[in-house]
Formats: structure tokens, C-alpha cells, sequence
């Protein structure tokens, strides 16, 4: 997986665990594509300071993810909801009656999974 999307991802998951400033810097800098330098003349503080935040930062995500594996385990079970999304979906095409009614049943329901209804 792309550094920036993992990064991103895992902020999605354990941003909250990060200092306020951490979170400022790193959304600022990771996902507005602000620059250290144009961060640091905005708020007032060095290059290495914007830095050093932005650091820890994904140094607690990538620690948190190593601990609680939340991100690993969403991914792990996208995975497989595609899988049988795939397999419903050639099951749709084998099947009639009763049968084709509960594979569009269970295709359903792995869509909902999926979009986390």
C-alpha cells in the first residue's frame, strides 16, 4: 500500500490519539498537501518544529496500528467482503428460482457490509 494512503488511513483510525497540533500539522501537511515551510509561517513556528510534530505524529499511528491492528483487520475483512461479493456474483449467474433470490440476498447484505451499513 502507497506510504500516504496507509498514513492517511491509519489517521482515520487513531488521529484522535494524537495531540491537537499533531493533528493540525499532519492533516495540513499529509492530506492538504501543505508544505513544512508554508505550515511553519502559518502558525508561527520553525520548519523543525512543523517537523518534529508531524514525526511523532506517524510515529503514534504506526505504533497504535502495531498494537490494536484495527486498520490491518479492516482491511483483511474488505478483502474478503470482495471475495464473496465476487462469488455471489458468478453464483447470480449459475442460479435460478430460490436459489438466484437468496445469492441476491446474500450479495445484498455483503454490500451493506461493505459500506459499513
Amino acid at each position: 500500500m502507497d506510504e500516504q494512503i496507509e498514513l492517511t488511513m491509519l489517521f482515520d483510525f487513531y488521529g484522535e490519539l494524537l495531540t491537537k497540533k499533531q493533528q493540525e500539522y499532519f492533516r495540513l501537511h499529509r492530506m492538504e498537501d501543505l508544505s513544512l515551510s508554508e505550515i511553519a509561517e502559518s502558525e508561527s513556528i520553525s520548519r523543525q518544529g512543523v517537523w518534529d510534530n508531524i514525526r511523532r505524529a506517524e510515529e503514534t499511528l504506526r505504533r497504535s496500528e502495531e498494537k490494536f491492528g484495527l486498520l490491518g483487520r479492516y482491511l483483511r475483512q474488505q478483502a474478503a467482503a470482495e471475495a464473496l461479493e465476487r462469488d455471489t456474483q458468478e453464483l447470480l449467474t449459475l442460479t435460478t428460482g430460490r436459489a438466484r433470490e437468496l445469492a441476491e440476498n446474500i450479495r445484498r447484505r455483503v454490500q451493506e457490509l461493505q459500506h459499513g451499513i
